[in-house]
């Protein structure tokens, strides 16, 4: 079974978000192996400068880098990656399936996005949308997403 791991930067707060997030997650189960693990965001100043940010960035990235499974395909959701239908995605997560690939990690910035460093380490870089969304509804996106992609992948009733 593959396994999935979502590294996130920040903690998930507001009940909404990780009630829709927990049902996903529950339902994933029955497809993959699911991991989530949260890291804290660096605080910074309410109007940081670029450096500030950068260097934020920068820390954030160290832990990232450190917490990816070994051997895992990375995929790095920012605004400048790839986009995709979702009949792509699942596409792409059967091809890599087909590959003989076990571990997929999905990596989900904070508010200021991922260091440059991260989006270098990773496969795929993918963007959900040219929209800006919070990083937490980005979360809850991306864990619908997959899910859809493995219902279509296993020729489920649940996309339309």
């Amino acid at each position: 079974m593959l396994s999935v791991t979502l590294l996130c930067v920040g903690r998930m707060r507001e009940a909404y978000y990780m009630e829709a997030f927990a049902e996903y997650a529950k339902r994933l189960g029955a497809f993959c192996r699911l991991a989530v693990t949260e890291l804290p965001e660096q605080r910074l100043p309410e109007r940081p400068a670029a450096s500030e940010i950068d260097a934020a960035l920068e820390k954030e990235a160290r832990e990232i880098l450190r917490l990816i499974p070994k051997g895992a395909a990375t995929v790095a959701l920012c605004v400048e990656g790839e986009r995709m239908t979702s009949p792509e995605l699942a596409r792409r997560l059967a091809d890599f399936t087909a590959r003989g690939g076990s571990r997929l990690c999905f990596v989900v910035g904070g508010s200021y996005g991922l260091h440059p460093s991260v989006k270098r380490a990773a496969a795929l870089r993918l963007s959900m949308s040219d929209l800006t969304f919070p990083h937490h509804l980005a979360r809850v996106m991306l864990i619908e997403q997959l899910y859809r992609a493995f219902t279509i992948n296993a020729g489920a009733r649940y996309h339309k």
